[in-house]
């Protein structure tokens, strides 16, 4: 298996340009996300991933898949319901909450390894403060042990169908008020008040996360640089604290939140010195132009190996009626979040 490179990249639309051709057949490039803009219907994108894996059979696929208002795929996939209605399922019944959360991550990992695709990122771990907007209904719970028994069991279902689970966004988005994808969010509180927002990320570390993405946001009480371009929070907290060994995800590099550290690649290169192993940079070829120009050949061998492990890998489980169970409780779902 080749070394990945750390730039996951996105396409402009439904096939290939030449462009993009020879964007994806840069050494640097590892990975590929999908948006809404790159699918029109099932066919299509199983057409537009063999494209894609013509170029650089080897890249990893990914595509943000929460369910609710962030599923890139819906007309022939499953619509999903948001994840908070599995916390207040919880609420009333907590056995069979989990129970739904295995089956949707089951039934997430199917439908998308249908299509060739590697690895949802999946699940949103912040807690509900009912602060931030851009959080709101992706978020499973207020309770940390209700987010960690939930996220769990996501976690579990898509590993049964050969899938990683991404937690994110650590330390920590749900208690500001400003959108990181438009600016920089500082969130004042001190290491002790945020042991609520990281012990999802304890828990979940202890089951086998296989993946993070970091947080564009400022925590001042513990460091200056933000969360995604910190070696403190990286290195320090992840890696040695919490002793995470899996993949650390940026978040998108193009996002407000990580424009006040100045050029593109100042910015990646903190991200890469701080210990991100994977950089997304979507929604702007000229910034992913600027940084295959300017960043020099990788040669981290540990962090290509912890990318390589996300790939999806055979299914575990493969039972013919678990998607049929997984619809009938997803009318549950979405009748809570209705009412």
């Amino acid at each position: 298996m080749t070394a990945m490179g750390s730039l996951m990249v996105d396409v402009e639309g439904v096939s290939l340009t030449a462009e993009d051709r020879e964007v994806l057949a840069n050494p640097l490039v590892g990975g590929l996300i999908l948006f809404t803009r790159n699918f029109k219907n099932k066919s299509q994108i199983i057409e537009l991933i063999k494209e894609i894996r013509d170029v650089q059979d080897d890249i990893l696929i990914a595509v943000d898949y929460e369910g609710g208002r962030v599923q890139r795929f819906r007309e022939e996939f499953t619509r999903l319901p948001p994840m908070r209605s599995l916390g207040l399922q919880f609420d009333q019944q907590p056995e069979i909450a989990c129970e739904m959360a295995t089956n949707l991550g089951w039934l997430i990992a199917t439908e998308l390894g249908a299509v060739g695709i590697d690895m949802p990122l999946t699940p949103v771990v912040d807690l509900e403060f009912d602060r931030c907007a851009v959080i709101g209904d992706r978020a499973f719970h207020r309770e940390p042990e209700v987010v960690i028994q939930l996220a769990a069991a996501l976690q579990t279902g898509l590993a049964q169908a050969g899938m990683v689970a991404t937690a994110k966004h650590f330390p920590g988005h749900g208690a500001v008020v400003e959108d990181s994808h438009l600016e920089l969010p500082v969130d004042e509180r001190d290491w002790e008040a945020l042991q609520q927002d990281i012990a999802p990320y304890r828990g979940l570390i202890a089951q086998g996360l296989g993946s993070i993405m970091m947080a564009h946001i400022r925590y001042p009480a513990i460091d200056t640089e933000p969360a995604s371009l910190s070696a403190h929070w990286i290195q320090g907290v992840l890696r040695e604290e919490l002793g995470f060994n899996g993949a650390v995800f940026c978040d998108d590099l193009s996002m407000g939140g990580a424009a006040v550290v100045g050029s593109y690649t100042e910015r990646a290169e903190m991200a890469l010195a701080a210990g991100c192993d994977i950089l997304p940079v979507c929604n702007n070829r000229a910034a992913v132009l600027e940084l295959l120009d300017n960043l020099p050949a990788e040669e981290d061998a540990a962090a290509s190996q912890r990318r390589n492990a996300l790939r999806r890998q055979p299914r575990q489980n493969n039972e013919a009626g678990r998607a049929a169970v997984s619809l009938a409780q997803i009318q549950q779902l979405n009748a809570l979040v209705q009412t």
